[in-house]
């Protein structure tokens, strides 16, 4: 019902800058509240940003491993999430994914989103 592709990802330097897109297609109505989660080889799936639709009343939150530094945002014509990453860490090197939730609040559990992307790849080296 609803396809989520991610890209932007790649391999990055320590500090810099990285911008992360989300494209939807299909029955985008039901995907009210779009995130960014994260997961690194041997860790659980975690929540980075999310954000609603301003129809719904605009609303982001971010992890707060994140906070300060990375942003995310939408475009209601093209129905791209974006995630702009500044300021990167090794920490951050993980597998982005974008993912959809028909309701109306941003949720930090993966278990809380229907539609996912399969994400793209971000590598922060030194």
């Amino acid at each position: 019902q609803v396809t989520l592709v991610e890209s932007g990802g790649g391999l990055v330097q320590v500090g810099g800058t990285l911008r992360l897109s989300c494209t939807s297609s299909g029955r985008t109505s039901i995907t009210n509240t779009m995130g960014w989660f994260r997961q690194a080889p041997g860790k659980d799936r975690e929540f980075v940003a999310g954000i609603t639709w301003p129809w719904h009343g605009e609303n982001t939150v971010y992890a707060d491993s994140v906070k300060g530094r990375f942003i995310i945002s939408r475009d209601n014509v093209e129905k791209t999430v974006y995630l702009q990453m500044v300021s990167v860490l090794p920490e951050d090197t993980a597998i982005y994914y974008c993912a959809g939730r028909t309701n109306y609040f941003v949720q930090l559990t993966p278990a809380s989103y229907g539609f996912w992307g399969r994400g793209t790849q971000v590598t922060v080296s030194s």
